[in-house]
């Protein structure tokens, strides 16, 4: 059975400068798929949404802020084991209005770039953890 390949966003939201940027990153709930692992804040791109407005969308139910949708900065295909296939879509986010909440995450955390390859990532991010931790990409 072939499955649909997936439009997904996901936003680097940055803080500090670049002699010591740190990075949201959210933990998976252990009844998700893919517990525990750790991610980047974002979702499904919705039929007739563009993929910053998809991503804006997403922060704001995810984390409860209004997001300014920077530049793309990473564009992956990843295929999993179980046959479905991700178009997974970077954006920096520099600014946003509101305070942080972690409305469906395990745990939330800021972490310096270069710390990123210590944590349990998902596959399809570890790619972009590499180049973000050694100064690429940004």
């Amino acid at each position: 059975m072939h499955k649909p390949l997936r439009l997904v966003v996901a936003a680097l939201i940055l803080r500090g400068d670049a002699g010591e940027t740190e990075v949201l990153i959210c933990q998976r709930k252990l009844d998700q798929p893919m517990s525990l692992k750790w991610e980047f804040p974002g979702g499904k791109i919705e039929t007739g949404e563009s993929a910053e407005g998809a991503l804006a969308r997403e922060l704001n139910e995810e984390l409860g802020i209004s997001a300014m949708i920077g530049r793309r900065v990473a564009r992956i295909r990843h295929k999993y084991r179980n046959g479905g296939a991700i178009d997974l879509q970077f954006f920096v986010v520099r600014e946003f209005g509101g305070e942080l909440q972690n409305r469906i995450f395990n745990d939330m955390r800021w972490v310096p770039l270069k710390e990123l390859p210590g944590y349990d990532f998902l596959a399809a991010d570890l790619g972009l953890i590499r180049d973000l931790s050694e100064g690429k990409l940004l």
